[in-house]
């Protein structure tokens, strides 16, 4: 049986909770983490991970290719790693992030609009425990049931005059989520074919990011 691979990009708190959950006891997973300040020596004696101190999103863009992609990906930085990657890889010559429009939220769960213009969206309105074991047909902390997935409610979300493309963040561990690399070529091909608008999602069972982009226009 060949060695499972896993890239975790990013290093913070949760890159190293997703490093530490993931590789107890699993001998045959490989693993590299990606971070511009991570460094060898602050993982003594964990020769399955290989450190690259580079920005992920440009790691993704330079290092996932076909054919030699890992097994999974685990996304631990604070930006829209897969919309980020979109982005990067298409070029501003074709695609450009645009701001959602606020009366979108009128659509979403518990609607945070960041910064940059993506939406956080979740069905807690409190502070999930980050070892929560995303549990299928309830919530771990209110044992209240779950309705609908919240990967299926933005693959299904409905707003004029834009389409909706979601990517699964699957559970690889208690509150750790990752996707398989043919899920992000995927999403890639589908921004690339699209016309309209795009929301840009990722999400688990109960929690997603959500990012706006338009084709550019050729002149």
């Amino acid at each position: 049986m060949s060695n499972e691979t896993i890239w975790i990009i990013g290093a913070g708190r949760f890159g190293r909770i997703a490093f530490e959950r993931l590789s107890g006891g699993m001998s045959r997973r490989r693993f590299t983490l990606v971070d511009l300040v991570v460094g060898e020596k602050e993982l003594p004696g964990r020769t399955s991970c290989e450190t690259v101190a580079e920005d992920g999103v440009a790691f993704l863009h330079e290092n996932l290719l076909p054919g030699c992609e890992p097994d999974w990906i685990v996304p631990a930085v604070p930006v829209h790693l897969a919309a980020e990657w979109c982005l990067k890889k298409l070029g501003p010559e074709k695609i450009r992030r645009i701001v959602l429009p606020e009366a979108m939220g009128e659509y979403l769960p518990n609607p945070v609009f960041g910064k940059t213009g993506d939406v956080y969206v979740s069905y807690a309105d409190f502070l999930c425990p980050d070892n929560c074991p995303e549990p299928k047909d309830h919530c771990f902390v209110t044992g209240k049931p779950r309705k609908m997935f919240m990967f299926d409610r933005l693959s299904r979300l409905s707003f004029p005059g834009f389409a909706s493309l979601n990517i699964r963040s699957h559970q690889l561990a208690p509150g750790v989520g990752g996707y398989r690399p043919a899920s992000l070529f995927a999403l890639l091909e589908k921004v690339r074919q699209a016309e309209n608008d795009l929301v840009v999602s990722t999400a688990c069972r109960c929690h997603g990011v959500l990012t706006g982009m338009r084709k550019t226009m050729a002149h």
